[in-house]
């Protein structure tokens, strides 16, 4: 199941961001016990480059990835973790 939902997210990610590094991590077996692990909702972690975000502040850059992933954030997704870079780092 974790890496059915990696490649899902992974999947979204590219086509909305277009990234030039990407890297998902699954950390849900941290959080054993946590609401959110029952829920069978993951915790993972995001490391992404892309142009998409030059220019934008780090606030917008998560709603840009929360908007790529879109309703995985409500049926996969119950904490995500992030570091978002552009190409010039």
């Amino acid at each position: 199941m974790s890496s059915e939902r990696i490649a899902r997210i992974e999947a979204a990610l590219t086509a909305a961001l277009a990234p030039t590094e990407l890297q998902v991590r699954d950390d849900s077996h941290l959080h054993a016990g946590h609401a959110g692990a029952r829920s069978g909702r993951g915790h993972f972690h995001l490391t992404m480059t892309s142009a998409a975000f030059t220019g934008l502040t780090p606030v917008a850059r998560h709603r840009a990835v929360y908007a790529a992933l879109g309703t995985m954030m409500d049926t996969d997704i119950h904490a995500l973790s992030m570091t978002l870079r552009t190409p010039q780092g």
